[in-house]
């Protein structure tokens, strides 16, 4: 993971854990170095939310799995920062749905690319489409790197799951008819409104419980898979979730307290 060992009582031994996978990450090349910031950026709101996956985001990942599962053609996005969280889970979670895996980077370098596809076959990947060595197309309206995608992939989806997305892709795909699913800790993000289904939860949670859906849910008829999707709405979903994390600021607010202070208030007690 890292040259660095954290101490096993560290209060902040699993973030920490994280942090790590994302710089070692970055030096094998898989991570742009913008990742990184956005990586900071994404710690900041699992903060604001308690740091745990919420009941909306259990429900919004039941709904995302059974999406995948009824889809005739769903695909898996693949950029730096999944992989390197995450890689085994993506794998893993393509073999359950049959939904194969797709690398597409905004920050493109082949090294990258390499690298990235490199970590997915160690992770057990079979098939990894939008390589440089494959067929692309274009999603129109769109100008950044992120447009070329794999014609039997992304360019045929009909369910297409980006985690840790860029907001301008997701409003591309959602104009040429696809339906998106996203991951994303920030549910005021333009990936989580533009998105059909958006799990406002930190993908290192997100992935596991989706992986164990999976496995629970693929034997169900078509039917309870649409009983399950039925009803989802994912203006509400992000609005419980902007409440979740106004109600956590709010105990935050009435509990905070320093360590310190906590000290010498059980010693005055005591």
């Amino acid at each position: 993971m890292s040259d660095i060992e954290i101490p096993e009582d560290h209060p902040r031994r699993v973030s920490l854990e994280i942090r790590h996978k994302i710089i070692r990450g970055h030096g094998l090349n898989i991570v742009a170095t913008a990742g990184l910031l956005a990586h900071g950026r994404g710690e900041a709101f699992d903060y604001l939310l308690g740091e745990r996956t919420t009941e909306i985001a259990r429900r919004a990942a039941e709904v995302a799995v059974a999406t995948i599962l009824l889809a005739e053609h769903p695909v898996i996005s693949v950029n730096g920062n999944v992989c390197a969280l995450v890689p085994e889970e993506m794998v893993e979670l393509s073999r359950l749905t049959g939904a194969p895996l797709e690398i597409n980077l905004f920050y493109y370098r082949p090294e990258r690319e390499r690298a990235i596809r490199e970590a997915l076959l160690r992770a057990g990947a079979s098939e990894i489409l939008g390589t440089s060595d494959r067929p692309s197309t274009t999603i129109p309206e769109l100008s950044s790197n992120r447009r070329k995608v794999d014609p039997e992939g992304i360019g045929s989806a009909d369910v297409v799951l980006v985690p840790l997305e860029d907001g301008d892709r997701t409003e591309a795909l959602r104009r040429i008819g696809k339906q998106v699913i996203t991951i994303d800790l920030n549910p005021m993000s333009r990936t989580a409104r533009y998105a059909n289904i958006s799990i406002v939860d930190n993908i290192v949670r997100a992935l596991p419980l989706m992986v164990e859906l999976a496995r629970d849910m693929r034997s169900l008829s078509r039917q309870e898979l649409e009983s399950i999707v039925a009803g989802f709405d994912n203006g509400r979903n992000l609005q419980t979730a902007v409440r979740t994390i106004l109600q956590h600021l709010k105990e935050q607010a009435e509990a905070v307290r320093s360590p310190l202070e906590l000290e010498v208030l059980e010693e005055v007690v005591d």
